[in-house]
C-alpha cells in the first residue's frame, strides 16, 4: 500500500491517503493536548504506544463482532485503516464518576454509577465539543435515528468488551470516549482507543494510568502508557 498526501492533521494524528481509496494510513504522533488545547506538551513515544494499543482494542474488539476501521499495522506508528466519513458525533461512555462529570454534578470522583451512562459531544473545534442529546443529532441531520441506535448499541457492547477484558489486566475502565464512521450504509467504530482517550484505573491502587497524569501534572505520563501496554500485550 504506497503512502500518498497527507489529508488531516489533527491534534494526536496525521491521515495520510493511499494509492488506494478505498484505504487510509494514520500515523500517531506525540504531541498531548489538553483543555481544548490550551494545555500542550509531547508525552515520549506516545504515537508508538498508542498506535499499539489502539490495534490490540481493535483486533480484540473485531473477534467479538464489533466492526471496525481497523486493517493492520504497518509500522511502529503508523496502522491502515478502511477509509469512512466520520460521524461528526464524539460518544462518551461512563462507568464511575471522573473528570468534567464530577464537576458537572457535584458527585466525588471515583462513585461507581449504577448503570452505564452515555453521552455525546458534537465533533466541532471551533465550538469545544459541545454536548448534545439524541434529538439535537437528529435535527442536524448529524445521524438517523436507526444509527444512534446502532451507535448505542455498539457503544455499549464495546463498554462490556473492554470492561471483561481489562478486568484481566488489573485495569478499571473509568470511562472513554468513541467515534464511528460510515462505509455505504454500515456503521464502523473508527478513531483510536488508548489512554488518550480512556480513563484507566489501577484495580488494586486507583493509579491512574492514562491521560490524566498529563492533565493533571501527575508524573509519570510515559511510564503510565508502557504500564497499560505491558499489561494488554502479556
Amino acid at each position: 500500500m504506497e503512502k500518498r498526501q497527507m489529508i488531516y492533521e489533527g491534534k494526536a494524528k496525521k491521515v495520510y491517503q493511499t494509492d488506494n481509496p478505498d484505504f487510509l494510513i494514520i500515523e500517531y504522533k506525540d504531541d498531548a493536548t489538553a483543555f481544548d488545547g490550551k494545555k500542550r506538551g509531547v508525552i515520549m513515544n506516545k504515537g508508538i504506544l498508542n498506535n499499539k494499543i489502539s490495534a490490540i482494542f481493535f483486533e480484540l474488539l473485531e473477534k467479538n463482532g464489533i466492526q471496525t476501521h481497523f486493517v493492520k499495522l504497518l509500522s511502529e506508528r503508523e496502522m491502515l485503516v478502511r477509509s469512512v466519513k466520520i460521524i461528526p458525533i464524539e460518544v462518551i461512555v461512563r462507568n464511575i464518576v471522573a473528570g468534567s462529570l464530577s464537576k458537572r454534578l457535584g458527585l466525588n470522583e471515583g462513585t461507581p454509577l449504577k448503570r452505564t451512562v452515555l453521552e455525546f459531544c458534537y465533533k466541532s473545534d471551533e465550538l469545544g465539543d459541545p454536548m448534545i442529546n439524541n434529538y439535537h443529532a437528529l435535527a442536524m441531520e448529524l445521524a438517523s435515528e436507526e444509527e444512534i441506535k446502532e451507535i448505542e448499541q455498539m457503544a455499549l457492547r464495546t463498554n462490556e468488551i473492554l470492561k471483561d477484558f481489562l478486568r484481566t489486566k488489573n485495569i478499571v475502565l473509568v470511562d472513554f470516549k468513541l467515534e464511528f464512521g460510515r462505509v455505504d450504509s454500515q456503521i464502523l467504530l473508527a478513531d483510536e482507543i488508548s489512554p488518550d482517550t480512556c480513563r484507566f484505573w489501577d484495580s488494586s491502587t486507583n493509579e491512574k494510568l492514562d491521560k490524566d497524569r498529563f492533565r493533571r501534572d501527575l508524573g509519570k505520563v510515559e511510564e503510565a502508557y508502557w504500564e497499560i501496554y505491558r499489561r494488554l500485550s502479556s
